[in-house]
């Protein structure tokens, strides 16, 4: 069973973050610049919450809000929901499924050292997945 510290080895470590003063606009900006739907909210190297394109959405968009006027702490998810190396793909699945979210921070020591998104934790699986049933067929030609 693969584990965490497993996917960031493949995947790398960039974290994308803002500090939560920052305007929405500026969010929703580097999202689009960085191909990601999420960003890490963080003071220094503090991990304050997590804003989602669906944060955008739901709380600035469908409440008539102003982007450029909301600051990213006014929309953020917190507290965020984080998990370390040794959790295994199976835990966070799990994680994202009970709690409908889409991005694991992972932390080691109270430091983030990557995030993972559901995306990630789906290819694993299928991955792994893949890999048992060439084992079986294997198996069972041999």
């Amino acid at each position: 069973m693969r584990l965490v510290k497993h996917l960031l080895e493949g995947k790398g470590n960039a974290i994308h973050a803002i500090e939560p003063q920052r305007p929405v606009l500026d969010a929703i900006r580097l999202m689009a610049d960085k191909y990601v739907g999420a960003l890490l909210v963080m003071e220094g190297a503090q991990l304050l919450g997590i804003v989602s394109e669906r944060d955008y959405a739901r709380k600035v968009i469908l409440k008539g809000r102003s982007s450029a006027e909301t600051a990213v702490n006014e929309i953020m998810s917190a507290p965020v929901i984080t998990v370390t190396p040794g959790d295994s793909v199976n835990h966070c699945m799990k994680l994202v499924t009970e709690k409908r979210m889409r991005h694991l921070p992972v932390v080691e020591n109270g430091k983030v050292i990557g995030v993972l998104s559901i995306g990630d934790l789906v290819k694993a699986v299928i991955d792994d997945q893949a890999e048992q049933l060439e084992h079986l067929q294997r198996y069972i030609a041999g």
